[in-house]
């Protein structure tokens, strides 16, 4: 791992602590990683592109601490509503929308679209990692996973949309059904991870 001088930490650019959990999880002991120091007050994410709000979140957590960061920026982009929620994912149903909010409205949205059928509620989560020193020099890695959203929400694994995706390469289980393990295996994430692992 010649980007990264051995033995030096990387801290995660993640606020949302679901999100920084599965991604030590994902990483195991590949990459040591901190958290982020609470007193970094919350980075504006007002990029039209995961990966222009991922470069925010890392430029601005690798000045703050002088070390590398890790930000990650991930999304839900659902053909039948032209692509959205996007980069809007996290707060599709306002600022301090629950994932459960969130869900709702997603749900509502494709009945009211008439997306009723798989094959009208075909959609894809991204996610874009950028690994950045302190020099400036960056890595970036991109992982995207194919599915269906679901009628109504199964399961009580993992967060955000995890309860209304069902991977096309899966056994018909949506995300929020599955093991960590079975997840992290075919998630955006979890491919990203490894791209951004491999390129070290």
């Amino acid at each position: 791992m010649s980007f990264l001088a051995e033995g030096s930490p990387v801290v995660l650019g993640s606020a949302n602590p679901k999100k920084a959990a599965e991604l030590v999880e994902i990483l195991g002991s590949r990459i040591e990683v901190v958290p982020r120091p609470l007193e970094i007050p919350e980075i504006i994410e007002d990029a039209d592109t995961f990966e222009g709000n991922a470069r925010l979140k890392a430029l601005a957590i690798s000045e703050a601490t002088s070390m590398a960061a890790l930000a990650d920026d991930s999304g839900l982009m659902v053909d039948a509503l032209d692509g959205q929620p996007g980069v809007h994912s996290a707060r599709y149903s306002g600022e301090n929308a629950t994932d459960s909010d969130n869900v709702s409205k997603l749900l509502a949205e494709l009945v009211e679209a008439g997306a009723m059928s798989s094959a009208q509620r075909r959609a894809r989560f991204h996610s874009v990692i950028v690994l950045r020193r302190p020099d400036g020099a960056e890595v970036v890695a991109k992982g995207t996973v194919e599915g269906t959203i679901s009628l109504v929400p199964t399961g009580e694994g993992g967060f955000g949309y995890d309860p209304v995706f069902v991977p096309l390469e899966g056994d018909g289980r949506t995300f929020g059904e599955m093991t960590a393990a079975e997840k992290h295996a075919m998630s955006h994430r979890g491919r990203a991870l490894e791209e951004l692992v491999a390129q070290l």
